[in-house]
């Protein structure tokens, strides 16, 4: 058979394993995790009978940080059992470059993450294949049941497919939804770090693959985290088929209710927050598809209530020509840098506008990739507050340029605290990622495969442009829905599954379908109960904002 790595291929015997492979063709790079093979991920001991080609996957890759965290997490698992046999584990949100851990029904103190760093060393010294086995749905149900694991036998209830892959290590069985590495040898790279009764299980940065993450403390981020998790025990849920319990029990339309509530109650403290201060300019920011643009709206009517009248801008609307931005090595042009902002174009308008001038606003139009002139005159009435919102709202390039006593930041992005189980949390960028491929294709003309083409360089830009600066903020917002992807299901699925595996973006569409499949079809009618103000309006349609 012939194996094809970049550019170089060589004959190889048939059951080759993907290390050997790779190995025979001088393509194993330092730190490699796994291999990517006409669209699926393949285990460095799985083996190879047909052509094909391989691509390394290292920690630069995002699948290979999946690899690499799904192992590690596994590692921690057995320690945790062995240290503290028969208590429920739960793997939170993300924090940095790590996830958050807790065992619900014990508070962990310093001296008990030091045993758990190293138990988790000893069994990453023994090296330990993690023995791989296909079993029957029926057979793993059997088996959580046993280990009083209620939540995988809920969510195994609902997975479609009646094979999957178990992993084992020293007797323990586990589920992770996705490919592993050969053994706890390849996890050597971590770090523990005690936080609010349980730890952060921090992993490597980037490409440096000998050291840990430093730990960046951001008790706003945490904060808002907390107030999600609160939400949660109001709303019920925890895992996705609690979820799921509510759509086929028909009560979908009070959690809808409940879960608008809360984020009616939270807008309104940030608004009587901002008008108690007497602040003029409000700059919000947030990453892609966090519902920035309807978030603004929305602010604008609880500050009306609190007698301060508002108007809404876009920083989109001065984004330079996209055929003017700068060409970078690759070929590819940055759209994630603030440099594509006409920032001396913004400050004149916006500092013009609040002096009480009149002026006319640009708009950028995203088809054409254009921006255009305004045509009609606007200006700001006695005491009106400016929002000026854009994902670069709190870089200090941006908020420099205006008055500092004038301004208050908001951070605003979609923190998912929802989980696929205990163990296996739904990232929160996958979701943003589902909203973002509703929005585009809906109303900004851009096919899903481009989307998914372009969300790694978005997240990188996220990485280096926008989340370093979210501690800047004087107010946090959490735009989740806790109901929202079953709504999306029926707008992406039909797309995702169009994504042909000889796609360059076939494993990230698999990947979402496969959260999407443990989803229940919602009864079209549902949709009626979200209503036109919701934040999931602004991607899925129906929104009835007006504009200033």
């Amino acid at each position: 058979m012939i194996i094809r790595s970049g550019n170089r291929q060589a004959e190889l015997p048939q059951d080759t394993t993907v290390e050997e492979c790779l190995r025979a063709l001088d393509a194993f790079p330092v730190g490699t995790l796994a291999a990517l093979s006409g669209g699926v991920v393949a285990e460095l001991n799985d083996k190879i009978r047909t052509d094909c080609e391989l691509t390394p996957l290292t920690l630069e890759h995002e699948e290979g940080r999946r690899v690499y965290e799904r192992s590690l997490r596994f590692v921690m698992l057995l320690a945790l059992r062995h240290l503290f046999p028969y208590e429920q584990v739960r793997i939170e949100y993300s924090v940095g470059y790590g996830v958050f851990v807790r065992l619900p029904g014990r508070d962990l103190h310093r001296q008990d993450i030091v045993k758990i760093e190293n138990e988790m060393r000893r069994l990453i010294d023994l090296d330990i294949p993690f023995e791989k086995k296909q079993w029957t749905r029926e057979d793993a149900i059997d088996y959580f049941t046993d280990e009083q694991q209620p939540d995988k036998v809920e969510l195994l209830m609902h997975r479609p497919v009646p094979y999957f892959n178990m992993y084992c290590i020293d007797g323990m069985w586990e589920y992770f939804y996705g490919a592993m590495t050969v053994s706890t040898g390849y996890t050597r790279v971590f770090t523990l770090f005690e936080l609010r009764g349980g730890f952060v299980l921090q992993l490597p940065a980037g490409s440096d693959f000998d050291h840990a993450a430093p730990y960046i403390y951001r008790p706003k981020h945490l904060a808002i985290f907390n107030q999600s998790a609160r939400w949660c025990d109001i709303l019920g849920i925890k895992n996705v088929t609690d979820v799921t319990y509510m759509i086929e029990k028909k009560q979908l339309r009070n959690f809808i209710r409940v879960n608008e509530a809360l984020h009616e109650s939270a807008l309104d403290e940030i608004a009587e927050k901002i008008a108690s201060k007497y602040k003029h300019i409000v700059l919000l920011a947030g990453p892609s598809s966090s519902g920035k643009t309807t978030f603004a709206g929305r602010l604008a009517i609880h500050l009306q209530v609190h007698g301060c009248p508002s108007r809404r801008i876009s920083m989109d609307d001065f984004f330079i020509n996209r055929d003017e931005v700068p060409l970078q090595e690759d070929g590819t042009r940055d759209l994630e840098s603030p440099d594509i902002l006409d920032t001396a174009l913004m400050a004149e308008k916006v500092n013009a506008l609040i002096s009480g001038e009149s002026v006319t606003l640009p708009r950028f139009d995203f088809v054409s990739g254009k921006r255009l002139e305004g045509d009609e005159p606007v200006s700001l009435r006695p005491n009106e507050v400016l929002i000026l919102e854009g994902i670069h709202a709190l870089n200090p390039k941006i908020s420099s340029l205006f008055p500092e006593d004038e301004i208050y930041k908001i951070f605003a992005s979609a923190l998912t605290c929802l989980n696929l189980d205990d163990h296996n949390r739904i990232r929160t960028t996958d979701v943003r990622l589902l909203r973002r491929l509703v929005r585009d294709s809906q109303f900004r003309g851009t096919p899903p495969e481009q989307t998914l083409s372009m969300w790694p360089s978005v997240r990188q830009g996220e990485e280096k442009w926008i989340f370093a600066f979210q501690e800047n903020a004087d107010s946090m917002f959490n735009t989740a829905l806790h109901y929202e992807l079953p709504i999306l299901k029926p707008y992406v699925y039909g797309m995702l599954r169009e994504v042909p595996p000889s796609s360059p973006n076939y494993l990230l569409a698999r990947r979402l379908i496969k959260t999407l499949n443990y989803l229940p079809d919602i009864d079209p009618e549902v949709l009626d109960e979200i209503p036109p103000l919701s934040l999931l309006r602004e991607f899925i349609g129906g929104c009835t904002l007006e504009e200033n």
